[in-house]
């Protein structure tokens, strides 16, 4: 049995035929998104602080892992912006920053943030050689502008595993975008952290209702060995 989440509750996914794309290991690529320094720092100087995401980056790791020695491939996408700041602070703005601080508050060091050459673009997580990199992110979306379909559709990727930072933000607009490419999506729930609880779990329901299978990382891996999927030492 393949277990998913809809709408917050936990059930069997039905034995359809047309739910076997979603969980194809051999046409699928595990995405993680923007877990780099600039929301996951403890220093007071963090531009965009996401403190709740900090918990999942082990347990991304020890995710990814799992999925290499299956012959899965991870893509790292980080938000990287110009040193002008020309394509967003001093172009056109994004409307996070104009937005999200009447919720949050003033942020300091917001136009800091995702600046290439600074420490707050290093990647929390682990990178191996055989990962690959998308550092062409500048808005919400994990496809735009950057070249990920592209990369996809060579690698000839038709499902997309998600996890990462925020589910109510980036993951939500990833899902979207990914439906909307025509990719099968998954999102990893227990590996996002959205801006806080509520908004977390509307994000997940969403993404359960409309574009996504919600699964819990431990069920993603036993739907790809049910499935096939090879497993190999894990590098040391």
């Amino acid at each position: 049995m393949t277990s998913i989440y809809v709408y917050g509750a936990k059930k069997a996914l039905p034995k359809d035929p047309a739910f076997e794309s979603f969980l194809e290991p051999a046409r699928t690529a595990v995405i993680s998104i923007d877990m780099h320094e600039g929301h996951l720092s403890e220093s007071p100087d963090c531009p965009c602080p996401a403190p709740r995401a900090r918990e999942i980056v082990e347990p991304i790791d020890r995710f990814h892992v799992e999925a290499r020695t299956r012959g899965l491939p991870i893509i790292h996408v980080r938000t990287v912006l110009r040193p002008s700041k020309r394509d967003d602070v001093k172009g056109g703005v994004s409307a996070w920053r104009l937005v999200f601080p009447l919720y949050v508050g003033p942020i300091p060091g917001h136009e800091g943030h995702a600046i290439a050459g600074s420490p707050w673009t290093a990647l929390r997580t682990k990178v191996e050689p055989s990962d690959e990199l998308i550092e062409t992110k500048k808005r919400l979306s994990i496809f735009y502008p950057t070249d990920l379909d592209f990369l996809l559709r060579n690698m000839g990727v038709r499902a997309v595993v998600l996890n990462g930072g925020f589910t109510d933000c980036c993951v939500l607009n990833a899902a979207f975008d990914a439906s909307n490419h025509d990719y099968r999506v998954v999102v990893a729930r227990d590996l996002v952290r959205g801006t806080n609880e509520e908004m977390e779990d509307a994000a997940l329901k969403m993404m359960s209702l409309h574009m996504a299978l919600v699964m819990d990382a431990a069920d993603i891996l036993s739907a790809w060995d049910s499935r096939g999927a090879r497993r190999k030492a894990a590098a040391k």
